[in-house]
């Protein structure tokens, strides 16, 4: 493919205001002389091309965290002791605009960093990393990848986004006229190609491992770069990228086509394929799921709870043999605070930042999205409750290590997969770890009003009455003293799961269910603790007969299978928009138990939290207005 190239210009350092390619003009020529005079300087601005990737770690800088439907706040907020999440949260209330956009990447505002701005910088670096005296070429040509990567991730970050974007090869010259700087956003599949030939062109000359891992853990290596371009080509094989009727008639002032409406079944080709390649290439580096197997061998966990430590561990052990990208500048501390609630009885309940928030609140239709203990949909399990799920049970001795025995809990919480009780904590659950290891009498959550996991404040409770456990390291400890002791991590971006399923869905669209389809989503399923597909969906309690037998059945099936294992990743949100189901699944009511109730019988009664509507306008966020008048050959977005 021929490379299309748009230009920006150069921004003036100390721009702190919108820097959209408009508002660009040289840095000073002796300064970039001088970031490239030595090794030492170089690696500097090396490390500001990595600089620009977004905080993913921190919930308002990441879109995928509080943009859906996953997790819901007390509203209002403000009084919140922490209350950035307002912003984002914004998004999911259907409050986005075009006057000052949440989290805008595409001019840097709002919780978003400048995308652009990190372009420019990735062909600042690109362009003068030659002149550089004291390297030798092998290692100029390992950083010559990284930066391709890292260009190629940021136009990705945008056009996942916003769809169409300039495309940003080089920067522009000083001699530019005005009017030479009125770029035109690019049609969505000239994005996908280029951002896939830059991968393929960083892939030459990267490392497969990183050799110094004390100081060099989360630079750009092969087996990350393979994994996004996986990533990349299935989402341009999804509904809302391939042959979208939608955007039929969104063109620019050209009058060019910015989508093409033509389904292209070959994307899915290029997409398994890409998937296939990814996952050799991590496989021989050693990449595997992960099992816990902690430095403390004294747990005696049993195989119950060693189930849902091997799902949570996979998220929070730090470099685990899962994580295939993790993000060292974003590491997750703030989430376990949002997300922890008060479960010693001896934690005193003091004030301060480092205490434990207990806001980051499950929607009760993300907690019934988990499978039945045989690896069933809540409705498709014949041999399950579904019709009585909101009716109260007490929990007996053989449900000791997910439920409190004998406490009395909703029915919806009993006999489910082990994601359930990894995930999700609840009243009347069992949460083991974060100070108390044993496997017999481990902390349970009392969630009830008054209680001591449940609304004791305003501001800092669950407003659904379940808690997002997933995230929350079992090392991280609330001391006596109220202080909440983090055991921070880096922020998972890509993790072996995740292409796993990713592979299943491009080899099922392009030929159907299949053994080695089955293969990919069935080694998710068994380190989850539930059967593989063909055994759950051949059980004679399953109300829809041969599901995974056809293409359509197991396409259900396997986008199920992902929102569940990658629940609270920030994956969910883009998976929705992708497959173009946002319109329903994001316009469906938010309920939550009734948390103000001390007793249990009015505690379980469903509340209605919030209604979400889902326009169609939001598959692609909008472009600030003002970028609009500043570059007249921008067009926005349909429907904003």
């Amino acid at each position: 493919m021929k490379r299309i190239k748009t230009y920006i210009l150069i921004a003036m350092l100390g721009i702190t205001s919108s820097c959209n390619y408009l508002d660009m003009i040289p840095d000073n020529i002796s300064t970039v002389e001088h970031a490239f005079a030595l090794r030492n300087e170089a690696e500097k601005y090396l490390f500001t091309c990595y600089s620009y990737l977004p905080d993913l770690g921190v919930h308002e800088s990441n879109p995928g965290f509080l943009s859906g439907d996953e997790i819901w706040f007390f509203y209002p907020y403000i009084t919140a002791y922490y209350a950035q999440p307002s912003d984002v949260w914004e998004v999911a209330r259907g409050n986005q605009n075009i006057t000052d956009p949440y989290l805008n990447y595409w001019d840097g505002a709002k919780g978003g960093k400048s995308m652009f701005r990190a372009i420019r910088d990735c062909n600042i670096f690109l362009e003068n990393i030659h002149l550089v005296p004291d390297m030798d070429e092998m290692e100029k040509d390992r950083w010559i990848g990284e930066v391709k990567f890292l260009k190629a991730y940021y136009h990705w970050f945008l056009l996942r986004m916003y769809g169409p974007v300039p495309i940003t090869d080089v920067n522009l010259p000083i001699s530019v006229t005005p009017e030479e700087a009125q770029v035109f956003r690019d049609p969505v599949d000239d994005v996908f190609n280029y951002v896939v030939n830059l991968l393929d062109e960083s892939v030459l000359t990267l490392p497969t491992t990183i050799v110094d891992q004390v100081n060099e853990i989360g630079r750009i290596t092969k087996p990350i770069a393979l994994a996004l371009k996986a990533r990349v080509l299935v989402t341009a094989a999804s509904p809302l990228f391939n042959g979208n009727p939608d955007y039929a008639n969104f063109v620019d002032k050209r009058g060019v086509h910015l989508f093409n409406s033509v389904y292209m079944p070959e994307k899915w080709e290029k997409a398994a394929q890409a998937c296939i390649d990814a996952i050799e290439m991590i496989h021989s580096n050693g990449n595997q799921l992960h099992y816990f197997s902690p430095a403390v061998n004294t747990y005696n966990l049993g195989p119950e709870l060693k189930t849902q430590m091997d799902i949570r561990a996979a998220i929070t052990e730090k470099w685990n043999s899962e994580i295939i990208w993790g993000f060292n500048n974003s590491m997750v501390n703030w989430i376990q605070r949002y997300a922890q609630p008060f479960v010693d009885p001896a934690s005193v309940m003091t004030n301060g930042s480092s205490r434990p928030k207990g806001q980051w609140a499950p929607s009760l239709k993300v907690a019934e999205m988990f499978y039945t203990k045989n690896g069933l949909p809540i409705d498709e399990d014949l041999s399950w409750h579904y019709t009585d799920r909101y009716q109260l049970q007490e929990a007996g001795e053989e449900d000791k290590y997910h439920i409190k025995p004998y406490y009395t809990t909703a029915k919806l919480n009993f006999d489910r997969e082990p994601r359930f009780y990894a995930d999700l904590g609840f009243d009347g659950g069992i949460w083991w770890g974060n100070g108390n290891y044993d496997r017999e009498t481990p902390w349970h959550l009392e969630a009830k009003s008054g209680q001591l996991a449940g609304k004791r404040r305003a501001d800092e409770h669950s407003i659904t009455g379940y808690y997002t456990k997933k995230l929350i390291d079992y090392r991280s400890v609330l001391q006596t003293s109220g202080v909440y002791s983090v055991q921070q991590y880096p922020f998972p971006e890509i993790r072996l799961s995740d292409l796993y399923l990713y592979c299943a869905e491009a080899l099922n669209e392009v030929n159907g269910p299949t053994a080695e389809a089955y293969h990919w989503i069935n080694l998710v399923r068994r380190r989850a603790g539930i059967p593989d597909v063909e055994e759950s969906w051949s059980l004679p309690e399953v109300r829809t007969q041969g599901k995974h037998l056809t293409k359509e059945g197991f396409r259900d099936i396997i986008r199920h299978e992902r929102l569940i294992e990658m629940a609270f990743e920030g994956t969910r949100y883009w998976d929705l928009l992708r497959w173009k189901r946002a319109e329903t699944v994001l316009s469906q009511q938010i309920i939550g138990w009734d948390i103000n109730q001390s007793e249990t019988v009015p505690y379980y009664q469903t509340v209605l939290l919030f209604s979400q509507s889902f326009k169609k306008k939001s598959y692609l966020w909008p472009l600030k207005e003002s970028s609009l008048i500043i570059n007249k050959n921008l067009v926005q977005n349909p429907g904003w």
